[in-house]
């Protein structure tokens, strides 16, 4: 069934056409992840097939059985409000019908159990949520999220994901999260040029489709450059339209001259030369902080290396981002010290756009840091520069005040890059920031001479680029693993399952001494069926553990292939879960197998 059909739509703002013709079907069973440069047109579509607003052109069907719910990327709330108060105003303004213990167990599915708390005294994570909670609950059959996975920890996103993998009715959505893409969405939609081209496939597949399509647009671009070139000559020899065949030829021109194709063959490139490092960079040294009866970290200690790639993860509000800010100095420890060596030059990309001036002009923003930047190809000018950072000539007069939250989180990432640093901390960096620009980030980072420290839900980001993670696990305690997130989440399922195998044993202890006192010696036996189990489980043992090894063989050739990676973890924690169901049998039957034997002695 046909939910809602866009034809033709265009919009566009004062400096540049956004959507020159999109056309778009939803239909009831679709799952469609939104993609695009920032500054595309992505959030403005979303409004557009949301309603919120209107289009310069073209047309908006919508079926009847229609029922939509949206969340905006920022939305708005009255902060002397109480979270309940403001889910159900939320809530007012999508479903007419709806029951407010739903809302109560999916804000605290959300992680927000105190309904009565202020929406001024939240943070933008929390508040995005309450939207959340309130469009989750909603009776509807079209969900239409814009960047649903910003400012929310990995917990979270985890829960959503399977939320939205179960969610019976469509879902159209923005986000930069590539793990959530492979795992929720079956078709990719990508803004480019103003017109929307669609992929049936995850995001490896549509990687794939694209580098395909640029190439054939670039062969037909090329074809029409030639026959043009030709015509033109023929025009410019001073041609009549005189005669039909003429007036005809002159007419073909003008639409090759019309239909000009306009493809971007540019990329962003990240490639500023870092100012030497010496021996010493930073020194942490027993580093405590806390808030009132909220311990944060204590006595945190580590010696930053140069090749360092940290990744530091924990649910919203455990301290990551205090921690970053007393290692920059921004904020005084309750103890312990941070020593930073004398050649290090830190690039410090925080959470918040805190340099950015909104009422400077593009261009005098860039200027004012350095009008000459140096790179591995040469030096480059402002203006070099930001046309290298996917800001075309007209945009550069513009105020940062009009961009949007993307592209200004773009020029934000570009002005740090610019000082040259040798060490790069960066917290929550994929926040707001497209993929396009991400991978770039990712790819200048693998060459990057100096440490980085990263803080940031982004699971996919963090498997790219770091080699150590530290993980806050409450109580100012935090744990050191080796590699990303996902060698991480493997440890934590591994160190979980040992933690319960070892509660389940003492449980069966516990059992097995109660059932000595209460019951009256009996002969011990074999069932029948433990019997035959008996007589196999040596094999079945022996079997899944080469399985087992099999699949961590398989883990090993596909370390890189996310998506595949992802699914080997979780049939190598399931065979590892059977093993340890398959080891318990065996001891219990071993035992009453030694009984037997006693017994008949």
């Amino acid at each position: 069934m046909i939910l809602l059909t866009a034809e033709k739509i265009k919009k566009s703002y004062t400096e540049k056409p956004l959507l020159t013709s999109i056309d778009l079907t939803i239909n009831d069973d679709d799952k469609i992840g939104l993609i695009g440069v920032n500054g595309s047109g992505k959030s403005t579509l979303l409004k557009i097939i949301a309603g919120a607003i209107e289009p310069e052109g073209g047309v908006i069907t919508k079926g009847k059985e229609l029922r939509s719910a949206y969340l905006p990327q920022n939305p708005d709330f009255d902060e002397n409000l109480s979270v309940m108060d403001q889910a159900v105003r939320y809530l007012e303004t999508i479903s007419p019908h709806f029951e407010f213990y739903q809302c109560q167990s999916m804000l605290t599915k959300l992680g927000i159990a105190d309904f009565d708390q202020k929406m001024g005294e939240l943070s933008g994570g929390q508040r995005k949520r309450v939207a959340m909670a309130a469009v989750l609950t909603a009776e509807s059959n079209l969900l239409i999220l814009d960047e649903p996975t910003n400012h929310m920890d990995n917990d979270i996103i985890i829960w959503l994901e399977e939320f939205l993998i179960g969610y019976r009715g469509a879902i159209f959505m923005i986000t930069h999260d590539r793990y959530f893409l492979d795992r929720v969405t079956g078709r990719i939609a990508e803004i480019d040029g103003g017109k929307l081209y669609s992929y049936d496939g995850n995001y490896d597949y549509y990687l794939e489709t694209k580098g395909a399509r640029k190439e054939m647009q670039l062969a037909s671009e090329r074809k029409r450059q030639a026959i043009y070139k030709k015509e033109l000559a023929w025009i410019r020899r001073g041609a009549q339209a005189r005669t039909t065949k003429a007036k005809g030829r002159i007419q073909r021109f003008q639409e090759l001259e019309d239909n000009k194709l306009v493809v971007d063959e540019t990329s962003l490139e990240l490639n500023t030369i870092s100012s030497r490092l010496g021996k010493k960079i930073i020194e942490i040294d027993s580093l405590s902080k806390a808030y009132g009866e909220k311990v944060l970290f204590s006595d945190f200690s580590y010696t930053l290396l140069r090749n360092d790639r940290i990744g530091i993860i924990g649910p919203n509000g455990c301290g990551k981002s205090t921690l970053l800010n007393t290692i920059m100095g921004r904020i005084k420890p309750d103890s312990g010290q941070v020593v930073i060596g004398d050649t290090v030059n830190i690039g410090y990309f925080s959470q918040e756009n805190q340099a950015l001036d909104e009422t400077s002009r593009v261009i005098k923003y860039i200027a004012d840091i350095s009008d000459n930047i140096k790179t591995s190809e040469g030096s480059f000018s402002a203006s070099q520069m930001l046309e290298r950072f996917l800001f075309p000539p007209q945009m550069h007069s513009v105020e940062i005040g009009r961009l949007s939250g993307g592209e200004k989180r773009r020029l934000y990432l570009l002005s740090i890059l610019m000082t040259a640093p040798n060490v790069l901390i960066l917290d929550e960096p994929t926040n707001d920031l497209d993929i396009e620009t991400l991978t770039i980030l990712e790819d200048y980072l693998d060459d990057f001479s100096g440490a980085v420290i990263v803080c940031s839900h982004d699971r996919y980001f963090l498997d790219r680029v770091t080699r150590k993670t530290f993980a806050f696990q409450g109580q100012g305690h935090m744990k050191e693993y080796n590699g990303g997130y996902s060698d991480y989440e493997i440890k934590r399922r591994e160190e979980q399952a040992q933690e319960k195998q070892a509660q389940r044993l003492k449980g069966k202890s516990a059992g097995a001494e109660r059932t000595r006192t209460q019951q009256r010696p009996q002969k011990p036996k074999f069932s029948y069926k433990e019997q035959r189990e008996y007589e196999t489980i040596d094999e079945d043992i022996a079997a899944l553990e080469n399985r087992i090894a099999e699949t961590e063989t398989e883990m090993l050739q596909n370390a890189t292939d996310f998506p595949r990676l992802a699914k080997l973890t979780e049939e190598k924690e399931e065979l590892e879960g059977r093993l340890m169901e398959k080891m318990d049998r065996w001891e219990y039957l071993s035992e009453l197998a030694e009984k037997i034997a006693s017994y008949k002695k």
